[in-house]
């Protein structure tokens, strides 16, 4: 047990990081997880999914579930545009396998490399936003990037309560 408070996050790990942009922020996702990265295509919605949850693609035969990431931050809606991309990660499930899951992002940036000394715990916001899906913050330059916890999101969509569907009429 160490002297951090129980529910403090430990800081991510060093390493290559692909980094993109959801409005003015920037945020960044280990490469060991990323598969591709496409451009925005044609989502088929499902229904009871979470408002997130923007439907499934056919990735050259395999149905990927994408999440809008934009959404699921509670960030302000933007318009699409050339810029929109998905990047299609692998994650591991509870039983060890991976599955692909795609996300949306406003624009992807930059690969980066953080070191350990360019990475700090996400700081205590005060509960004034909700820091679960990040893993630390990564400092270049002048500039911060949120680090993302992607294997955090997928699990909370599996737990999530799905939409209940509409009593008959």
């Amino acid at each position: 047990m160490t002297d951090r408070e129980p529910d403090a996050q430990a800081a991510a790990a060093p390493g290559k990081y692909l980094t993109f942009t959801l409005g003015d922020e920037s945020y960044g996702i280990t490469v060991a997880v990323v598969r591709a990265i496409i451009k925005l295509c044609p989502i088929t919605p499902v229904a009871g999914m979470p408002p997130y949850v923007k439907g499934v693609i056919n990735l050259r035969g395999k149905v990927i579930p994408v999440v809008d990431l934009r959404t699921r931050f509670g960030l302000p809606p933007r318009g699409d545009d050339e810029r929109t991309l998905v990047i299609v990660t692998a994650l591991p499930t509870p039983t060890g396998a991976t599955r692909l899951h795609g996300v949306i992002v406003d624009r992807v940036d930059e690969l980066a490399t953080f070191t350990a000394a360019d990475i700090e715990p996400t700081p205590d916001f005060g509960g004034a936003i909700d820091i679960r899906f990040i893993q630390g913050m990564a400092k270049s330059g002048d500039r911060v990037t949120a680090l993302v916890d992607l294997e955090s999101i997928a699990a909370s969509e599996m737990a999530a309560p799905h939409a209940e569907p509409a009593p008959p009429a």
